[in-house]
């Protein structure tokens, strides 16, 4: 009897015992697909999360208002000097400006048409001296050709109250001053009534492409753009301020940098 009792009792050992990893493995593969579950229920709470963080950036973005300043600049109708100096050889100066510098016309890689390079510390001009009507409008291009625009110290252009070249930058005037070394720093003033405006725009966006500049004189008032944005329009005149449209190069460049002009184009209006 008890030889029977532990023959019984050693066979039931020997099951439990075989039986036991196959329990183990079974509760392993259990806790893997709990682990498993668990995970992708996170997931999609977190996918959940982000959609409706996501739309509800969306919906707060596209409730913003949304501001259209509209561009309201108009070219005269009547021509009174135009220039691209399509008609001049590469390499050759134009006679249409005078400068206290050099005045050479040269073509840019990539770039349609051909352009007045700037030289430091240089003054330009039209040689014919134009009488404006009391309304007018002037367009013209800018082009830097840099690695970064800041190379650049400034450019400033407007009118002056004289049409001599004699010094650079000289004389009473309203201009508007373009600082690349700022990256983001735009200047309109004028010395005919002590008025100075400042303003931020990027320039750095202007980097080796054209940056295109409308100004609409009407009486003392001077509307002045940057492509379709207004950069001022407000009193920089006299009454009987005489007026001479410049340019001036930079006052320093660094490393090889280079600013050029063309596409000049200068407007009246019949009924002014």
């Amino acid at each position: 009897m008890k030889k029977a009792t532990l023959l019984f009792n050693l066979i039931a050992a020997a099951i439990i015992t075989a039986a036991n990893p196959a329990h183990a493995q079974f509760g392993g593969l259990l806790q893997k697909a709990k682990d498993k579950a668990a995970q992708k229920a996170s997931d999609a709470l977190d996918k959940k999360t982000s959609t409706a963080q996501t739309q509800n950036q969306t919906t707060t973005k596209s409730n913003r208002a949304t501001i259209n300043e509209g561009f309201d600049f108009v070219p005269g109708d009547t021509l009174l000097l135009a220039e691209d100096f399509a008609n001049i050889p590469t390499g050759s100066s134009t006679h249409t400006f005078k400068t206290n510098g050099s005045a050479s016309v040269v073509a840019i890689n990539g770039q349609d048409g051909k352009w007045l390079a700037l030289g430091d510390n240089a003054t330009y001009k039209f040689t014919k001296q134009i009488f404006y009507p009391k309304h007018f409008t002037i367009e013209f291009d800018i082009f830097t050709a840099v690695d970064v625009v800041k190379d650049i110290y400034p450019i400033t252009t407007g009118f002056i109250n004289d049409n001599s070249v004699k010094d650079y930058n000289s004389g009473t005037g309203a201009y508007l001053q373009l600082k690349y070394y700022n990256n983001d720093d735009i200047e309109v003033y004028s010395s005919f009534i002590s008025k100075n405006l400042n303003t931020r725009f990027d320039l750095t966006a202007y980097a080796n492409r054209p940056m295109h500049i409308s100004m609409n004189v009407d009486g003392d008032r001077m509307a002045v753009y940057i492509d379709k944005t207004k950069i001022a329009d407000t009193l920089l005149f006299l009454p009987t301020t005489a007026k001479n449209f410049f340019i001036s190069g930079p006052m320093q460049y660094q490393n090889g940098a280079k600013a050029l002009v063309s596409n000049f184009r200068i407007m009246g209006f019949k009924k002014s």
